[in-house]
């Protein structure tokens, strides 16, 4: 169960409408155009900037995540992949590394277990990919909120996405908030999902 009530806010139906205002549909999925030319689910993009950058603080330099398990070089929003000691990125590669990664691991991953992924509500898809971000895919794939979306249950799917606030076996007021409501600054997960169930 939630900590917090779980109800939608203006702030993240104001996030989700800005990717709306900017995306177009192709193929029945809808795509944003990203720096560079290139275009991403809208999906990708509204979990990137709303809930991924500002959750997981950006770190230029590499350093050693002992909190994660196992243990391991971290860099950028929390990207874990080929970083080693020592490496720098610049803000404009670790936009780069969090778009691909989204768009070529976490999207397609998740559309593998969750059958019709990419036609679900576009909130409820961006905080499943914030989640399997922060929780790894394979846990997001066999989460109850996984299990819940893929029956259409979407509201209910968001509040038990709030159940991975834990960190060390230890519950962490920093996923708490993540997960729900958020903090006077950064838009919650489950605030984000249900504020895209609302007519």
């Amino acid at each position: 169960m939630p900590v917090q009530k779980i109800r939608p806010t203006k702030r993240a139906s104001a996030a989700i409408a800005a990717v709306l205002a900017t995306a177009t549909t192709i193929g029945g999925v809808l795509y944003v155009k990203q720096p560079g030319g290139d275009a991403a689910p809208a999906a990708v993009a509204l979990a990137a900037d709303t809930l991924i950058k500002p959750w997981e603080g950006r770190e230029l330099r590499a350093y050693f995540d002992r909190i994660a398990r196992p243990p391991r070089w971290t860099i950028c929003d929390g990207d874990t992949q080929n970083v080693r000691a020592g490496m720098v990125e610049t803000p404009a590669g670790c936009d780069r590394r969090l778009k691909r990664r989204l768009g070529d691991e976490f999207y397609p991953g998740l559309k593998v277990c969750i059958d019709g992924f990419e036609k679900r509500p576009l909130a409820w898809q961006a905080m499943m990919i914030s989640l399997g971000w922060n929780a790894g895919v394979g846990t997001a794939c066999n989460s109850t909120a996984a299990r819940l979306g893929r029956a259409g249950q979407y509201q209910a799917s968001c509040i038990a996405a709030t159940a991975y606030n834990k960190a060390g076996g230890r519950m962490v007021i920093g996923l708490v908030n993540r997960r729900e409501m958020g903090d006077a600054s950064r838009i919650g997960e489950a605030e984000l999902c249900v504020s895209g169930l609302q007519p």
